[in-house]
């Protein structure tokens, strides 16, 4: 697991807790997504790119996610999630989290989003800044350096 993360230019730790079960005694499959959602805004934060609009109206938005359920997680846990931009358009990128079970040292999900840059002003979409797509570039490939 170890040698898998360092695949991965942003890692992000979390915590299983007891309330994400399901009554099928494992965490509830829309949880994966907001684990996913903490991991990208960890990812955005740490390359000092906002989420929200800047004073141009600038912003981004999740144009689609979806997540690959390998093996159920149960509490108690520590999941870590190792989130990388896989792939540039125009208006959009596309981004991985791959979530690890410190518990049992296995991949547990995989999940992919395509987040889109947005003019909130204009309420249209918009190519991807340069200056973000040059961090992003940046940040992942002093990370495999």
């Amino acid at each position: 697991m170890k040698e898998q993360l360092k695949e991965f230019p942003v890692i992000t730790e979390i915590k299983v807790r007891w309330g994400e079960m399901d009554a099928a005694n494992h965490v509830n499959n829309v949880v994966y997504l907001r684990w996913s959602e903490a991991a990208r805004f960890d990812y955005f934060e740490q390359l000092d790119i906002p989420v929200v609009p800047d004073n141009k109206g600038i912003g981004l938005i999740l144009g689609w996610q979806d997540c690959k359920y390998i093996l159920p997680v149960i509490y108690p846990d520590t999941i870590y999630l190792g989130t990388r931009t896989r792939h540039f358009e125009s208006d959009r990128f596309i981004m991985e989290t791959y979530f690890f079970s410190k518990k049992y040292q296995k991949l547990v999900a995989i999940a992919q989003h395509r987040v889109v840059c947005y003019d909130y002003k204009n309420q249209c979409k918009v190519d991807v800044p340069e200056t973000m797509k040059q961090a992003i570039i940046d940040r992942e490939k002093a990370h495999l350096s």
